[in-house]
């Protein structure tokens, strides 16, 4: 996950942190090389549709997703390029045609992490009046996928021709149009784009609720997740895995990325010293902001600190539901106060703080205990990625826990994904075996 003023409110304050990297095309070049250099499947582009005077440094001054993946697929030639794109807010032709633009820029390097936008904010710039509700959300999403993923098939395979001598330059047969209408959406098609080499894009999800898990084990290849507990890891993945196969999908065919933001050490004494200095950084305020984000940005400085944890659940419910659902069992099972809740969810310390052999061992324990499939890493200090690719790679490669080199060309090639058949040929070739 590559962010440039951090990804708390406090890390930019760090002497060695680049505060405007956000905007800052060489520091996303510089960090995508790094990434490629160790090997990753993919660079992830977060991102979100309202900000405040609350919000954290990154957020309020960045780029939009596919302008900036765009401009790094030309400068990397194996990473997979993933965007968060928002399905309540953006339209849907017009995210199909941009994603698979970026997947042809890229040679079939392109990922969308579909997010339904829980900021209440968002609304109003987008001229609407109210903001969904959370089920109504994903029942939208869930519609807005099929949508682009139908608009993604318009051009079957060899659809163009491009045969000088006759003039012919597509097949009509091979041209398909859509013609949805839906309880939310009413899009004709079809998309003025080919398919790209990996057929079509691979699709993540950030499913912790309910409706969020299944949404995710229904129609994602891969789940971003929080990843504070190895414990409430197991559970996650058995329960989603389940899902999935509950709709009849090959639960391997499905990965499941809890978030690590790992901080290497040359001594495990070096290591709790570098967390110490990033804990440092957090103020007070900048807690509270963080905590705030989670139920609609709300203003927890109002509240005595010291005072048990104030009744404002209701706030998260249609928001960032599964973060709020989190701290609540927290509360209630420690009886925690403001204060204590803001440190503990501003600055997690985690289990992978250590040497680089240490860090090896819990990310093979989490692998192997049926955790995981894999991690998504945000850089909790300046030169950790580096740290991280330079010194743990090669112990997980020595393991055989990792790969060497990259054995495709495409985003799916990478991760062992098929490339998804064409619905309409599908449907052709169903008519005709009948």
């Amino acid at each position: 996950m590559v962010t440039g003023a951090g990804h708390t409110w406090s890390e930019w304050r760090h002497p060695k942190a680049e505060p405007g990297a956000s905007t800052n095309f060489q520091f996303y070049k510089r960090r995508a090389k790094i990434l490629e250099r160790g090997k990753f499947d993919f660079a992830f582009i977060a991102d979100s549709v309202s900000i405040n005077e609350k919000s954290s440094p990154h957020y309020l001054n960045r780029f939009e997703p596919l302008t900036i993946l765009s401009a790094l697929a030309s400068v990397t030639d194996h990473i997979g390029l993933v965007a968060t794109i928002t399905s309540t807010y953006t339209e849907p032709y017009n995210l199909a045609r941009q994603v698979a633009s970026l997947d042809h820029i890229s040679g079939g390097r392109a990922g969308w992490n579909i997010v339904t936008s829980w900021l209440e904010g968002s609304a109003a710039n987008f001229g609407r009046a109210e903001h969904l509700a959370h089920d109504v959300r994903y029942r939208l999403a869930a519609e807005y996928l099929d949508v682009v993923k139908g608009l993604w098939d318009s051009w079957e395979d060899g659809a163009f021709i491009y045969d000088k001598e006759s003039g012919v330059f597509f097949d009509p047969s091979k041209l398909n149009t859509l013609g949805h209408k839906g309880e939310f959406l009413s899009v004709k098609g079809p998309l003025n784009i080919a398919r790209s080499p990996q057929g079509q894009p691979v699709i993540f999800q950030a499913g912790a609720s309910d409706d969020g898990r299944s949404f995710a084990a229904k129609h994602s290849d891969a789940i971003f997740v929080g990843g504070e507990d190895l414990a409430e890891a197991q559970a996650y993945y058995a329960d989603v895995k389940s899902r999935a196969v509950g709709f009849g999908r090959d639960a391997d065919k499905l990965f499941i990325l809890p978030s690590a933001s790992p901080i290497v050490g040359g001594t495990e004494a070096e290591a709790h010293a570098l967390w110490e200095e990033r804990a440092s950084l957090a103020s007070i305020e900048s807690a509270l902001a963080m905590l705030g984000r989670g139920f609609n940005d709300h203003d927890f400085s109002v509240y005595d600190l010291d005072a048990p944890f104030p009744d404002v659940f209701g706030r998260g419910v249609n928001s960032s539901q599964s973060a709020t659902v989190k701290i609540l069992k927290a509360v209630k099972e420690e009886n925690l106060t403001l204060r204590q809740v803001a440190r503990r969810f501003a600055t997690p310390k985690g289990e992978f703080v250590g040497t680089p052999e240490q860090i090896a061992d819990r990310f093979e324990k989490w692998f192997e205990s049926r955790a995981c499939d894999g991690f998504v890493l945000i850089e909790s200090l300046p030169n950790q990625i580096e740290a991280f690719v330079d010194h743990v790679v090669p112990v997980l490669q020595k393991r055989d826990l990792f790969r060497t080199d990259y054995t495709g060309s495409t985003f799916r090639e990478h991760l062992g994904l098929d490339i998804p058949p064409n619905r309409f040929t599908a449907q052709k070739s169903n008519r005709s075996a009948a």
